[in-house]
């Protein structure tokens, strides 16, 4: 797996780019450090990284379990700790989804695709950072 980072600009605006495909990602410092909102910040990526990883594999649970999903979002929340480096200490997944859902499958499939097959879990919590998810279902 590779990937590269280039600089866009003067300032700290930087673009990500997978081997893998010609997607690239915007990535931009806080403004302490010269920041000008042009892209996601690393942590913030962090944070995306946990969540796309476990919905890749909750959503293919979901589906092997015959689940009529009519959409999916992930709030992540994570707290950070006060000093440099400022390291998560916890982060929490909440996973909304609307459809025809068995409350008791879905809980299963978070569980699985977080804690069992999210690699980005397992580097974080290796690190010390406690993780926890939620699933809240809005039936239609």
């Amino acid at each position: 797996m590779k990937v590269t980072i280039k600089r866009v600009n003067e300032a700290v605006h930087f673009e990500g780019e997978s081997a893998s495909t010609d997607v690239k990602i915007h990535i931009d410092g806080s403004p302490e450090i010269g920041g000008e909102a042009l892209g996601a910040r690393p942590m913030e990526l962090v944070l995306m990284a946990l969540g796309s990883c476990s919905a890749l594999d909750f959503i293919n649970i979901l589906k092997k379990q015959k689940q009529e999903i009519v959409d999916v979002k992930i709030d992540i929340d994570g707290k950070r700790k006060d000093t440099i480096p400022a390291v998560f200490t916890d982060v929490h997944l909440l996973f909304k989804l609307k459809g025809k859902i068995d409350a008791e499958k879905a809980n299963k499939a978070a569980e699985l695709a977080v804690k069992k097959y999210c690699s980005v879990h397992d580097m974080l919590a290796a690190g010390g950072v406690q993780i926890t998810y939620e699933v809240v279902i809005d039936a239609v």
